[in-house]
This record gives structure tokens, C-alpha cells and sequence, in this order.
């Protein structure tokens, strides 16, 4: 009887690469990588162990597992790992990083009856800011907007549905408690734009005032930087902005906001363009980056 496991020729099974070997500086490297993924205001180039952590990242596939595998430990979806936008996540619906509509108003001291308003806000600037589909595929676009801007935007749209109902002959009056992304601008219309006090700062509930809690709260979590005061205050976007909307774009409220057409009141030199498929689309609840329901 023929003895192969004695048989010169076969190879002798190789030990694993030390590199292979998991230790628990490596896992600690990785959970340090996240970490610095979670501070969005963090910029890679300013920081020299945040810098070195995305090039061995980028350079050793086997850390890279392991951060990854770190970030989806904890709920995190990682969207790019980059120089220009460092190590970008997202909290996936389950995760303990994910922030609700509702932990939104309370962190914004917003109504919380106001909370359709707030995701439509939301939902506003991240189609003012990348208005056209190459806007949002190109790596070097930044977008800008305005709060009066966005503001303005809405009002826009809300008086293209209003045209579209009237010519359909459907209610152009919906319960203020109505589902649908036709209802929510319909109510955003009949809200006053500023609602100014006595001493000229806007309300918090004026629609101006709650795009401002919109964009603040975008800016505080890295996603827009503030540029000026003009226009209720401008803004411009981040490489984890353009990723952040990337992720969702293909929801169905961006859907029947592109499908809409309107023009982006900013400068007129881009354009919304109309979406395949988007009949009968609805905005659900809760419905507006960066929130889950």
C-alpha cells in the first residue's frame, strides 16, 4: 500500500503569514480607524495617525477586513475610505449610532409635530445641493446652498404640485395629517417663510427657521460648512455629504423630487432632471437624510 502522506513530492502545508496573525494592536489600530471615522469633522489631512490609518488601510488588505469588520460590529456601513473623506460610515437602522427623527427633535428642540417639515427640509437640501446626477457621480463637485434658498426651493415645488393637482382636478386642500410628499409641501406652504419677532430673529417653526435647524445640524455633523450670513446663512458640501446622498438617492421621496423637474433657485445653471419609474411614489414617515423611521 502506497503511503502518500509520505510521498516526497507532496508540498508540506505552509504556515500562515505572520501577517495574518490578528493581534490586538491591530484590532486596537482598527477600532482607533472608526473611531476616527465617527468624528466628521475630523480631516485626515490635519491629523498625522488618522492619515497614517487610512494608508494602511488602503495598503494592507488584511487590516482593512479588520476595520471593516469592526465598523459592521457596530451597526457601521463604511461608504468610502479615502484620503479626501476619510473613513466615511453611516449607522445602518439598527445600530446605536442611528439617529431618529425623534432624537433629532429633541437634540434641535424642533416640534415634534413638526417632524414631517423637518425630514422634508432635509430631503430639500440634499437635492439643491447635488441637483443633476453628475453633480452627484463627480468626486470634485461641492455643492452650495442657502437657507432663504432652500426655503424658496420648497415653496417652488409646492407650487408645481399645486399646478399638477389643479390640472388632474384633485384636492388641493389634504388634511394637514395626510401622508404624501403633496401633502407635506402643501403644508409647507401655508407656514410663514420667517415669522420674524420683535426683534427680527426668525421662529424656530417658520420655515426658514426650520431649514436653519436642518442645515445646522448638518454642519455640526460634518456634512456642510458654513461660508457666509447672506441668504439666512450659506453653505457648502462635504466629500461625506456627496457619499451621504449617494446612499440614499434612490429613495423614493428623492425619486418624486427629481420627478418634479423644478429648477434649483440658486444660480439656473443646473437643472432637476425627471426619474424613471416614479409614478405614484410616496414620502414615507420620518423620510429625510440622515434619519431612519
Amino acid at each position: 500500500m502506497t503511503e502518500y502522506a509520505d510521498d516526497p513530492s507532496e508540498p508540506e502545508p505552509s504556515a500562515a503569514p505572520a501577517s495574518a496573525v490578528v493581534t490586538p494592536a491591530d484590532a486596537a489600530d482598527a477600532a482607533r480607524l472608526v473611531a476616527f471615522g465617527l468624528q466628521p469633522k475630523l480631516q485626515p489631512a490635519r491629523d498625522q495617525e488618522y492619515a497614517e490609518l487610512l494608508r494602511r488601510h488602503r495598503e494592507d488588505p488584511a487590516f482593512a477586513r479588520l476595520a471593516d469588520a469592526v465598523a459592521a460590529g457596530l451597526g457601521l456601513v463604511v461608504l468610502e475610505v479615502s484620503p479626501r473623506a476619510g473613513m466615511a460610515v453611516t449607522a445602518a437602522e439598527d445600530s446605536v449610532f442611528a439617529v431618529r427623527m425623534g432624537d433629532y427633535a429633541r437634540r434641535t428642540t424642533a416640534d415634534s409635530g413638526d417632524r414631517f417639515l423637518h425630514g422634508l427640509a432635509h430631503l430639500a437640501v440634499a437635492a439643491l445641493a447635488f441637483p443633476r446626477p453628475e453633480d452627484l457621480a463627480d468626486d470634485g463637485y461641492i455643492g452650495r446652498i442657502s437657507v432663504h434658498g432652500v426655503d424658496a426651493f420648497v415653496r417652488q415645488a409646492c407650487r408645481r404640485l399645486e399646478e399638477r393637482a389643479a390640472q388632474q382636478g384633485e384636492n388641493t386642500d389634504p388634511a394637514t395629517d395626510a401622508p404624501g410628499l403633496e401633502a407635506a409641501w402643501r403644508i409647507w406652504v401655508r407656514r410663514s417663510a420667517t415669522g420674524a419677532t420683535k426683534d427680527a430673529r426668525r421662529l424656530a417653526g417658520s420655515t426658514t427657521g426650520i431649514v436653519g435647524k436642518a442645515v445646522a445640524f448638518l454642519t455640526d455633523s460634518g456634512f456642510l460648512q458654513r461660508t457666509g450670513d447672506d441668504n439666512g446663512g450659506t453653505y457648502r458640501t462635504t466629500a461625506r455629504y456627496q457619499l451621504q446622498v449617494r446612499d440614499m438617492a434612490g429613495g423614493a421621496a428623492m425619486a418624486e423630487l427629481l420627478e418634479l423637474g423644478v429648477v434649483p433657485v440658486t444660480d439656473g445653471t443646473a437643472s432637476l432632471l425627471p426619474a424613471e419609474d416614479s409614478d405614484d411614489l410616496e414620502l414615507v414617515a420620518d423620510a429625510g437624510l440622515p434619519f431612519h423611521s
